[in-house]
């Protein structure tokens, strides 16, 4: 029975998964982002997520687990000196994965693994999307007799009397003239020829 176990095996023996799996993720640090399939990014998430939190602390011991795990000082290096600085503030969920269909050959989903700091568009749109304010919820009690009236006012007068109640002075508007067509003068001299 298996109770309680419950990574995937990815149909390989332990050697070949570990092995497969520590590839993966030094693939993943060097290069941000890598095209696999979606079991074995799921079991790469949970593999290569814990070695960036220990990358939070530069001592040497946690150098030392993280090299045991990935097997190379090219990876290691850069989690520690670059990676480890983006997410900093970040307490977990390090890496995101995006479905990309299934694959020509065996029909096997696929999908990008990437890490969350490095992908600049989705940052971009997430920074745009910090400027909402806060969320209020409407009063939904009866109406009163002067707030009917406001409601059937036209626009500019709503507009009025907001200012009104602001204090605030709002610019008269001027009659805009139309503009009369410029006609040129008549000239009766002629020319002299040359």
């Amino acid at each position: 029975m298996r109770h309680q176990k419950k990574f995937n095996h990815l149909g390989r023996k332990s050697a070949h998964r570990k092995a497969m799996l520590s590839n993966m993720a030094a693939s993943l640090i060097m290069h941000k982002r890598i095209h696999t399939t979606v079991a074995k990014a799921k079991a790469l998430r949970v593999y290569v997520e814990p070695l960036i939190s220990k990358s939070k602390e530069d001592t040497t011991h946690s150098r030392r687990t993280v090299f045991s795990y990935l097997q190379s000082k090219e990876a290691v290096t850069e989690l520690f000196r670059e990676i480890s600085k983006k997410i900093m503030d970040r307490p977990g969920g390090y890496t995101r994965i995006l479905k990309t269909g299934n694959r020509f050959g065996d029909n096997a989903e696929m999908c990008l693994i990437e890490l969350v700091d490095y992908n600049e568009a989705m940052l971009s749109v997430k920074d745009a999307g910090k400027t909402k304010s806060t969320r209020r919820r409407r009063a939904t009690s009866k109406k009163k007799e002067g707030d009917e009236a406001e409601a059937e006012a036209p626009d500019a007068a709503k507009i009025e009397a907001s200012a009104k109640s602001k204090k605030v002075a709002i610019p008269a508007e001027e009659p805009v003239a139309e503009p009369k067509p410029e006609v040129a003068p008549e000239t009766t001299e002629e020319k002299p020829e040359v």
